[in-house]
């Protein structure tokens, strides 16, 4: 038996909707299937909560972590950790599957070897069309480099701690799992004989600098540089230090709401580096609030004249530099505690709230 593993976060209802439509509707109805929603909005949830009502086989986790980066491992990891059957898909929400897909599935399956899949995507016309499988038109297909919508056998997969939870933001997760594998010796294997799964089209998502959402803009070099390593190093197993797949416990996130202690500290190097490096790493169990604003003297004419002539003077980093420190600390050290990072860029304030247990 197979489990399959889709994710989400305020992806369009109707592409959703698409996608269960064409698992819901498999030949082989011998599968057990999860959804995540890592982070959806509240009016959004309501729309989905009503659409699953369609689907009552559906295992649904709802993750209140909106205000947290996107965190796909986490998400699939969820359902690793409880996975009982011997064979365990990882899809995306934004896909379309053949009807025969389970039987494929089956068809290729094989503890001795991992497969993923070769992907047909579809134009932004044919992607609204409503009609059969076979009916929606490829426009062009994924080749060997496109790790996602891959079969493995599950005990392979937790042999090496799953998905690595490091990475935050779109992308690399899945060709690390990949490289991790290679790395153990095991065999990863491309399907391409015939398409059995068509890519939905979507719009790209583009961040406006209106957005509060959280946001590191160095993530992707970071996560690509980190990728070349663990195939150089053959790195094996991840996430060594931290527990995997943690649902994350609504009473705990309210208590965000319930700010007990609030901070400001200011854009200064050593005032940042301090709280940073130790002072973060130091606080007593509780709810906080963290603002980091500006200092007073970023702007002022003698501190930088003397900054100029090489002389002793404060030194600033700017709030986009912070947010990015922010987030890499909370990345490695507390990506699994309770957290919500707001950062307004407009009006160059950066707002850190945390549950530290």
């Amino acid at each position: 038996m197979i489990t399959i593993v889709l994710t989400n976060r305020n992806r369009d209802i109707r592409i959703v909707k698409n996608c269960l439509e064409s698992l819901q509707n498999q030949t082989d109805i011998d599968f057990e299937w999860f959804l995540v929603d890592y982070g959806s909005n509240l009016n959004y949830l309501v729309e989905l909560k009503e659409l699953l009502k369609d689907f009552t086989k559906i295992n649904f986790i709802s993750c209140p972590v909106s205000g947290q980066l996107w965190n796909k491992s986490r998400s699939i990891n969820m359902v690793l950790n409880q996975c009982k059957t011997t064979f365990f898909f990882v899809g995306d929400i934004d896909m379309i599957f053949h009807p025969n897909f389970i039987s494929e599935l089956k068809g290729v399956s094989s503890t001795e070897k991992a497969t993923y899949f070769q992907v047909g995507f579809l134009s932004q016309q044919v992607s609204l069309k409503e009609t059969t499988f076979e009916e929606y038109t490829i426009a062009f297909k994924s080749n060997s480099e496109a790790t996602g919508m891959t079969l493995y056998p599950t005990a392979v997969l937790k042999s090496i701690n799953g998905y690595d939870e490091f990475y935050h933001g779109w992308g690399a997760e899945d060709t690390d799992v990949h490289i991790r594998l290679k790395n153990k010796g095991f065999n990863v294997q491309f399907y391409d004989e015939k398409i059995v799964i068509k890519h939905q089209w979507h719009p790209k998502k583009y961040r406006s600098k209106a957005s509060l959402e959280p946001f590191h803009s160095k993530l992707e070099k970071i996560n690509h540089q980190y990728i070349k390593q663990v195939e150089k190093i053959q790195i094996v197993q991840a996430n060594k230090n931290h527990q995997i797949g943690l649902i994350p416990i609504d009473s705990e996130y309210k208590k965000l709401e319930n700010t007990i202690s609030s901070y400001q500290v200011f854009s200064e190097v050593f005032e940042i580096d301090s709280f940073l490096n130790a002072t973060i790493f130091n606080l007593p169990k509780g709810s906080y609030q963290i603002v980091f604003l500006k200092h007073p003297l970023v702007n002022n004419l003698k501190n930088q004249i003397k900054s100029w002539l090489g002389k002793k003077a404060h030194k600033f980093y700017s709030l986009e530099e912070i947010n990015n420190k922010l987030i890499a600390v909370v990345v490695s050290n507390f990506r699994n505690n309770p957290y919500e990072l707001t950062f307004d860029r407009e009006n160059q304030t950066l707002s850190f709230k945390i549950v530290i247990d």
